[in-house]
């Protein structure tokens, strides 16, 4: 908990000084997470230092009572005690809101105290006072959709779907693909499910975009399109329609195959997927149209998690395979940018890509993140993935140029660093060591609970990004460090920092990171406290054949 599904809430609240943060439906250790007095005010609020308030998920006070049943609470019962316990304000659905149906009849049977509300309506204003609600500002007046819909915005739509295609594959340079052959435009067959998608390439609770541009949309304004989408839709649930989609490949000058899940019907709120297949007759879509294609084939995914492709990646007839997400309004341009060497694609895969037999090795009830050597279950992320080989790891992504790292300088004391503890904060904490470990010598203080330490060292790097290739570049440089490994239980490694850097082509840059100690290097111990253990450390700086690194080592 503290570890993963935390970390993300609290480096918004910590870091970036989120307004709002939101409790859900689950339960948390047998206790609905919006009536969580521990979570809500003893963590969020107090802390996290949270300035704002916290709304519950939409229809979760209901849910308490209805469908919980928790501590057989009346409607009354679980206001008072979600309210008391840090909830300032009911989400509501479909015109039901239990603080305003039920929150009068609380108070009057002395079930909630005016104090408990006067405290919510504070977080509550201190919020509309911040962002100027009262101040009667007269350009935020009368905002409307030409606010929203400025040529601006929708660029910058457009370049948030191009940085976030990763290149997964790329065999004899296949992309970019050039638009023209000879003195005339290229003709393109477009192919699969998602050809003309829209709605799905918005993803999950999106609002009205302003315009969008399907794929076949965007590929048409660089070349002559021949579309077949192969398929009814995402489900390919008949294979009738794939001998069109062939048909066009086969006297197409290229072919594009748009495939993948859908946002609503596979990925969406309330669905669970038990395989991570592309869905009905799409495999053997790709698989004839590639086979027919008589020139360049490409493979576009669109999906939120990650998908078994590993046919297509072994496929010497398909030369690249993008991974676009649900890109938005500008998926259609951005996919196309890609494509035709507008964009040099910089994208990095966000989780670990797994093939289908990562389903099969542990049961989806199982929720730990480490692996269980008693049932012999493998880890799960990059931090603790101990099973078969995978597809693609986190952070992987390729582009039309090559980059080198090179380690120029970071500071001297790091390789040895201290850190220092007064008298009266010598609160060392012991760590588990593994038991393969032999000849090693426990230190005498094998860790510091973060929370109790100063925290004031930090190991400064620079790195020299070199672009080697003659096509200009962005390349998302990801720095990672890795506990001692005597330590039991402890991530593989773990990502501390990374920036986004250009790098024009034969040319290189100076990326600096400084990294705090404690955060780049503390873990979580099985009692759930942040620590710093004693030890050698790595900081490696990206991944594969061009990671390049240093120890660290903290000495109590």
């Amino acid at each position: 908990m503290v570890e993963t599904f935390l970390r993300p809430f609290e480096m918004c609240v910590k870091e970036g000084d989120a307004s709002s943060v939101m409790c859900s439906y689950n339960k948390i250790n047998g206790v609905p997470s919006c009536v969580d007095t521990r979570l809500m005010k003893q963590t969020i609020r107090n802390e996290w230092n949270l300035h704002g308030y916290i709304v519950s998920d939409c229809d979760s006070l209901d849910a308490i009572y209805s469908y919980q049943h928790w501590l057989d609470f009346s409607p009354e019962e679980a206001v008072a005690a979600a309210t008391r316990a840090g909830l300032d304000l009911d989400c509501g659905l479909f015109g039901t809101n239990y603080h305003k149906d039920h929150g009068v009849k609380a108070v009057a049977e002395g079930k909630l105290a005016e104090k408990d509300i006067d405290n919510s309506l504070r977080n509550l204003y201190m919020v509309l006072m911040r962002v100027g609600f009262f101040d009667n500002i007269p350009q935020y007046e009368n905002l409307g959709v030409k606010d929203i819909c400025t040529p601006e915005n929708i660029e910058l739509a457009r370049e948030s779907a191009r940085q976030g295609i990763v290149l997964l594959k790329n065999e004899r340079n296949t992309l970019p693909l050039a638009s023209t052959k000879g003195n005339k435009k290229l003709k393109v067959a477009v192919v699969g499910p998602h050809a003309q998608a829209t709605d799905v390439m918005r993803g999950n609770y999106a609002g009205p975009p302003c315009q969008i541009t399907s794929p076949e949309n965007g590929i048409s304004r660089h070349v002559n399109v021949i579309t077949r989408l192969g398929c009814d839709d995402f489900r390919c649930k008949s294979a009738h329609n794939i001998s069109e989609a062939v048909e066009a490949a086969n006297i197409a000058d290229a072919t594009i195959i748009v495939t993948g899940l859908d946002p609503y019907h596979i990925e969406g709120e309330e669905k669970d997927r038990d395989n991570l297949l592309l869905p009905g007759y799409q495999t053997h879509l790709i698989e004839q149209v590639a086979e027919a294609s008589n020139g360049p084939v490409v493979l576009v995914i669109m999906s939120g998690g990650g998908v078994d492709i590993s046919f297509a990646q072994n496929n010497p007839k398909i030369g690249a395979i993008l991974w676009a997400g649900y890109p938005g309004q500008e998926g259609g341009h951005a996919i196309a940018d890609v494509v035709f060497g507008r964009y040099n694609p910089g994208g990095r895969l966000p989780l670990t890509w797994y093939t289908n037999k990562y389903v099969n090795l542990l049961p989806i009830t199982s929720m730990r993140l480490r692996p269980d050597t008693e049932l012999g279950y493998p880890g799960r992320t990059y931090k603790f993935y101990d099973g078969p080989e995978i597809l693609y790891p986190f952070g992987f992504g390729l582009s039309y140029t090559g980059f080198r790292y090179t380690i120029k300088n970071f500071l001297a004391a790091a390789t040895a660093a201290t850190i220092a503890m007064s008298s009266s904060h010598q609160k060392c904490k012991n760590v588990t060591y593994r038991a393969d470990t032999f000849g090693f010598a426990p230190p005498k203080c094998q860790s510091v609970v973060v929370a109790d330490s100063p925290c004031g060292e930090t190991i400064k790097i620079d790195v020299q990004v070199t672009n080697t290739g003659t096509v200009d570049g962005t390349d998302v440089v990801l720095v990672y460090s890795k506990p001692p490994v005597e330590i039991d239980g402890a991530p593989l490694k773990q990502l501390a920092k990374y920036e986004r850097v250009f790098v024009p082509a034969k040319s290189a840059k100076i990326v600096k990171f400084e990294l705090n100690a404690c955060e780049a290097l503390g873990i979580v111990d099985s009692t759930a406290y942040v620590v710093l253990p004693a030890g050698k450390h790595m900081i490696q700086v990206g991944d594969g054949e061009k990671a390049v690194g240093f120890p660290v080592e903290i000495k109590f």
